[in-house]
């Protein structure tokens, strides 16, 4: 008869006279010696969730430690394999399958299952073709690790198109009134024209024959609902999450600026879901975007913090200490989010390094002035100037950006304003009446003879 204590001996383990099992846990006890990714010390996935969005659906996994993975893209049909390596298979995993929408542009379903002893297989079903990514980030803020899964479309979202088809629904605007009389393909040529980005070149030279105001012609302007997704923002005391708010005042001055005749809103994110700061900027300069508006809700060590704020760029420095501990948290969004720091980006380098932010910031400075006077009609200002700090979310070199601190979400009186329909709306009017404001004042540029790097 095998015996068990014999065996544990010979493992260098100690044995005493009083090990006697029966032979099925006999051998049932020297498995679990000789196997090492056994079950009892398999990995706990506690905590699973997926974001779906136009741009492309995130799957995260938590734990308490990292997670060995291996992903395999597979054809006919299209499908993404991630094998989890020493994981048990806990109802967090189970689960997975149950939070895949309909409305998912790229998952189709998710399948669960034991692949091999110490291996959990997770199968995506997909819709298109795709272009994964996969990555792990340390934990952070109220995370433990995270496996991250990036599930892009093999082609990527052109903003710009987006923005050109949804121009055919909208009515005629003052930007191309002799385009009416025109052939349909020459009246679309004109509304195209109007926001096509302009071919890569250097920038225009000090002695350049200055550019003429256009005051007839489609304005566009980047909306961004701050934070989203993994990143919740800041939590008010009655548990009011930043994201949320930001959203929707942010889809509330879309609808609002989309009445004026002649402009156009890009959202940066229309949905719950974490967008990198960059691929922020990034989008507002495919759509050659006339102003960029970044919504945020404010927080503070201190409850009795309040008013609203406007903030511009800073090349040199922040212009209060206040300012600079807020632009360190907006733009520690990344590191809560969650972003793969192993892909180079030619782009980020560019913008963030490589061009100077003279003119964008003096139009900035403009622009924040105009939206804070408005916003000083609707709630206490909690500095009556215009502030400045390095926030990354700003750091597109050709468009004017201002982020706006709508109210502090951190004192209860203001979090109750913030979760209200009607203060919702005075922020958005507010909002709009400085961006008219500011237009009033700065006409926009002429299109067709700017030459800006997309």
């Amino acid at each position: 008869m095998f015996n068990a204590a014999a065996a544990v001996t010979r493992l260098g383990v100690r044995a005493t006279a009083r090990i006697r099992l029966p032979l099925r846990s006999e051998f049932l006890l020297l498995c679990l010696l000789l196997l090492p990714g056994a079950a009892l010390a398999a990995m706990q996935v506690t905590s699973t969730r997926v974001w779906p969005a136009q741009d492309y659906t995130r799957v995260t996994l938590e734990s308490a430690a990292p997670v060995e993975h291996q992903l395999m893209l597979l054809k006919n049909p299209d499908r993404l394999v991630l094998d989890l390596s020493n994981v048990a298979a806990t109802p967090a995993l189970e689960g997975l399958a149950g939070q895949v929408g309909d409305n998912d542009p790229y998952v189709k379903a998710i399948r669960v299952g034991r692949f091999k002893p110490g291996v959990v297989r997770l199968v995506f079903d997909l819709k298109a073709e795709v272009k994964p990514e996969v990555f792990t980030l340390r934990p952070v803020a109220d995370y433990g690790h995270r496996l991250v899964l990036d599930i892009y479309p093999a082609q990527a979202v052109d903003p710009l198109l987006a923005l050109l088809e949804k121009s055919q629904a909208w009515p005629s605007t003052p930007a191309a009134p002799a385009a009416r009389d025109a052939k349909p393909a020459e009246a679309a040529a004109t509304t195209t024209e109007s926001i096509r980005p302009a071919p890569a070149e250097a920038a225009p030279k000090s002695g350049a024959r200055p550019v003429k105001p256009d005051n007839q012609r489609l304005i566009v302007i980047a909306v961004d609902a701050g934070h989203g997704g993994e990143d919740p923002g800041a939590r008010g005391r009655r548990g009011t999450r930043e994201k949320d708010i930001t959203l929707a005042i942010a889809r509330k001055l879309k609808a609002r600026i989309e009445q004026e005749p002649n402009m156009r809103v890009v959202l940066t994110r229309d949905g719950d879901y974490f967008i990198p700061l960059h691929h922020r900027v990034e989008k507002a300069r495919k759509v050659r975007a006339d102003l960029f508006v970044s919504v945020h809700a404010d927080a503070f060590i201190k409850p009795n913090a309040r008013g609203s704020s406007v903030f511009a760029l800073s090349e040199n420095g922040a212009t209060s200490s206040a300012a600079k501990w807020l632009a360190k948290k907006e733009n520690d969004a990344d590191l809560i989010g969650g972003v793969n720091l192993d892909v180079t980006d030619p782009y980020l380098k560019m913008t963030l390094t490589d061009l100077s932010f003279t003119a964008q910031i003096n139009d900035s400075l403009k622009l924040a002035k105009a939206v804070l006077t408005e916003l000083g009609g609707i709630n206490t200002l909690h500095k009556a100037a215009v502030e400045q700090a390095g926030f990354a979310v700003l750091k597109a070199p050709d468009i004017p950006s201002i982020l706006v601190e709508t109210a502090f979400i951190s004192n209860p009186d203001e979090e109750r304003k913030l979760t209200d329909n009607a203060y919702q709306d005075q922020m958005a009017d507010a909002i709009v009446s400085g961006i008219r404001r500011y237009f009033a004042q700065n006409p926009p540029l002429a299109r067709g003879r700017l030459a800006l790097n997309p």
